[in-house]
């Protein structure tokens, strides 16, 4: 299997359960893993047959900024769903942390997907 990894991509975001934590916008952290198409022994070094990992970090970010959500999970399954919609991938899955609890380093959810399945 391969894979292209996005790991720790920081995303600014309007996110939380009360109102008053969507009132300010928060940075989370998202690691994404995509598993595409076209296994690398047969990319032929061309950047079409593959998934570019630039424009799919551009988009992870423009998905998480298009409008405020409570919860993170749901902010996951939309990021999974484009990358399968938009990208050459076969599966991806999407963690995000968040930075909200006391005596946490993060709170993390993680979804995991598969072409077809969405």
């Amino acid at each position: 299997m391969n894979e292209i990894v996005i790991r720790g991509l920081r995303v600014s975001v309007f996110i939380g359960v009360p109102d008053a934590e969507r009132a300010a916008a928060q940075e989370i952290e998202i690691d994404v893993i995509i598993e595409p198409i076209v296994p690398f022994a047969e990319l032929r070094d061309e950047i079409s047959r593959t998934v570019d990992y630039a424009a799919a970090a551009t988009r992870i970010v423009e998905v998480a900024g298009e409008r405020s959500r409570q919860l993170i999970e749901t902010l996951a399954d939309e990021i999974a769903q484009m990358l399968l919609r938009e990208f050459p991938s076969r599966s991806v899955s999407v963690e995000i942390r968040k930075f909200i609890l006391p005596n946490t380093n993060h709170v993390a959810v993680r979804c995991r997907m598969s072409r077809g399945s969405c």
